[in-house]
């Protein structure tokens, strides 16, 4: 991720948090507002938008990628949910120091996780996941350098933390056309 993504990501949370602060009542603190609960907030709108739209897709469509045009060898739209949840996965452990507590298959999740249940079960388990990683953000440990667990490079754990929702919403991107390309409105978009 690029240094300008990471900054424009850690601006939208800050906003996000001080627009928060101002609807609140006076008697909040600053510790109300500590890193853990900022990006903890941050992955809750993120997970609220990304389940409810994988939630949206109808079972017999959740195997639907596009085939018109440019769509030459995308994900379908369980492929998307799982690849998300993977990364979700791989992404809290690495905050947590620690292994992936279940198998997060290849680059699009388990190839055994099939049905919509499943596969929602595995995104809503790997969102539940990354509160208890966001838990553990502190002013000491958020910007120490950890290996990355994409590579060799280092990386920090808030850095893990703002990518988590930048991907995540790639995705969410690309599920709201699959929903659309079928007569699916999001629930995010709904009155």
């Amino acid at each position: 991720m690029t240094k300008k993504l990471c900054l424009a990501m850690l601006v939208l949370l800050a906003s996000s948090a001080m627009a928060a602060a101002q609807a609140q009542p006076a008697q909040q603190s600053a510790q109300d507002f500590t890193i853990a609960k900022v990006m903890d907030h941050g992955l809750s709108n993120t997970e609220k938008e990304f389940v409810d739209a994988a939630d949206a897709m109808l079972e017999n469509k959740y195997n639907f990628a596009p085939t018109n045009g440019e769509f030459k060898g995308v994900r379908t739209f369980a492929q998307q949910v799982k690849h998300v949840a993977a990364v979700n996965y791989l992404v809290f452990a690495t905050i947590l120091g620690e292994k992936p507590p279940v198998d997060t298959g290849e680059e699009n999740g388990p190839a055994s996780i099939k049905s919509k249940a499943e596969i929602t079960k595995f995104l809503r388990d790997s969102f539940a996941y990354g509160h208890r990683a966001l838990a553990t953000l502190t002013p000491e440990n958020s910007v120490a350098p950890i290996d990355s667990p994409f590579g060799k490079d280092k990386v920090t754990r808030l850095g893990m933390a703002t990518l988590i929702i930048g991907h995540c919403f790639d995705h969410y991107g690309q599920m709201v056309v699959y929903l659309r390309m079928n007569g699916i409105v999001p629930p995010a978009s709904r009155k």
